[in-house]
């Protein structure tokens, strides 16, 4: 009789978990699995956890998914969490940009640091009139834009500045991609943060012609996706569909080793031989742990990662933190406040605060982030409270304080990475029977994971 493969899963994110997932809905139907899922800390889910506490729902991660890919989604509803969907309020989506001080709204239809309506555009104040005859000088350049468009790939910040100039990069394109995907814009790969683009400038050439296009088909979904009860709601039910005697806390993977067509791995609590693993540890846990077998992967596995530190802030009367219409603003970079950004979840999502309530995430990230990491919590929320304060006014106390550290969260995709990726995965191939999966390689989105996450499993129950 055939033995049941051994697949240990390294990591109980939601890359592991969903992996995991797989792993028991096929193994309920198809062949049996052994499968060790190994997290070294005490809990699961990396940095997805929902706070739930006197009606409001915290995220202390992110805060949902672009509801345009549909991965997450089909998770959720394959979990039965159909009825817990909700999307974000986008009559009220409106983000704002600190500028010396002040907060400047965006103009609306914008996606990104691309204008759809350019009467919106010239009624704001947020450009300059230089950076408004850039917007639309960019249109009659479609043609020069196609077939100037390089062939190889470029950072953010020249693309950019390609389309529409520096003020345009310094005041939404730096602030919004390193709140996505930290880092410097100037090292940023554009192919592999901002794919579709890239898509649009082939097509059109200018990006404000492709995005009209696009929108005049008719695409109407809300842009983001979340759980009534918060992510948190998605980790639970997940585990509750994975055999219990494969979850295994609090153990520490050590080393790996490829012999005699297995791998072997030494945890904290001894040493185990597997069929296939599915790497889903931070990506410099796993890089560590993949230099004694390939030293050359290891090395395209290298790449710079950010941190971010979240403080969320639950008041009882909205009325005593007045914000104005919109889901947040950014901070770009040079400006005197340690913040990268503040969210005002009550206006992006429903059902986040009790009646009357308000609710605010301040973000730090790149070296503010450093710096805060370095702090207690208390002086970590008063520094938050402050910046808050000097941006929105004064604050009343919080009924609930939150506050969550994310180190070397945000894998930076610089210049090329997409053609690393695709030499470092020919190698991991050559290695067989290993899956990288996480956010620092296709993608950091939840809906990127769990598709990630899903092939490998299938994949590692077929090899």
């Amino acid at each position: 009789m055939r033995q049941p493969k051994r697949i240990a899963i390294i990591g109980g994110g939601i890359a592991g978990l969903s992996a995991a997932y797989e792993l028991a809905k096929l193994t309920r139907h198809q062949e049996s699995a052994d499968v060790t899922l190994f997290e070294a800390s005490s809990r699961l889910g990396g940095i997805v956890e929902t706070i739930r506490e006197g009606g409001f729902i915290i995220e202390g991660g992110p805060d949902g998914w672009v509801t345009e890919k549909p991965w997450a989604r089909e998770l959720a509803v394959e979990l039965g969490l159909e009825d817990e969907l909700i999307f974000s309020k986008d009559d009220q989506r409106r983000t704002y940009v600190l500028i010396d001080g002040a907060l400047k709204a965006m103009p609306n239809s914008m996606r990104m640091m691309v204008p759809a309506d350019l009467d919106a555009l010239d009624a704001s104040d947020l450009f300059s009139d230089e950076a408004k005859r850039a917007f639309h000088q960019e249109i009659l350049r479609d043609e020069e834009l196609k077939t100037l468009a390089p062939v190889e790939d470029e950072s953010v910040a020249h693309f950019i500045h390609r389309h529409f100039g520096d003020e345009v990069l310094e005041k939404i394109g730096a602030p919004l991609l390193s709140g996505v995907f930290g880092g410097d814009v100037a090292q940023l790969s554009v192919r592999a943060v901002m794919a579709p683009f890239v898509a649009l400038e082939r097509e059109y050439g200018s990006l404000i012609l492709g995005l009209q296009a696009r929108q005049a088909s008719g695409r109407t979904s809300p842009l983001f996706t979340t759980l009534r009860s918060g992510l948190g709601t998605l980790i639970d039910r997940m585990v509750g569909n994975i055999p219990q005697q494969w979850i295994h806390l609090g153990v520490k993977v050590t080393a790996l080793a490829r012999e005699d067509d297995r791998w072997t791995l030494t945890t904290s609590s001894g040493r185990e031989s597997f069929d296939s693993i599915l790497m889903a540890a931070p990506l410099h846990v796993a890089r560590q742990l993949l230099e004694s077998v390939d030293h050359k992967a290891a090395a395209l596995m290298q790449m710079e990662a950010s941190s971010a530190v979240v403080v969320g802030f639950g008041f009882e009367d909205a009325a005593q933190v007045p914000v104005p219409e919109g889901f947040g603003f950014l901070v770009p970079p040079g400006s005197r406040s340690l913040l990268l950004a503040c969210t005002f979840m009550d206006h992006k999502f429903p059902c986040r605060v009790p009646p009357g309530g308000r609710l605010l995430r301040a973000f730090f990230g790149g070296s503010s982030a450093e710096r805060v990491l370095k702090c207690g919590n208390d002086e970590i929320a008063s520094i938050a409270r402050m910046e808050l304060a000097r941006i929105l006014g004064p604050l009343p106390e919080p009924r609930i304080t939150i506050i969550r550290r994310l180190p070397l969260s945000l894998p930076q995709y610089a210049v090329g990475h997409l053609e690393r990726m695709q030499e470092l995965q020919d190698r991991i191939d050559a290695l067989q029977n290993l899956y990288l999966l996480g956010n620092g390689y296709r993608g950091v989105g939840l809906p990127d994971l769990v598709r990630d996450s899903h092939a490998a499993a299938r994949s590692a129950l077929r090899g």
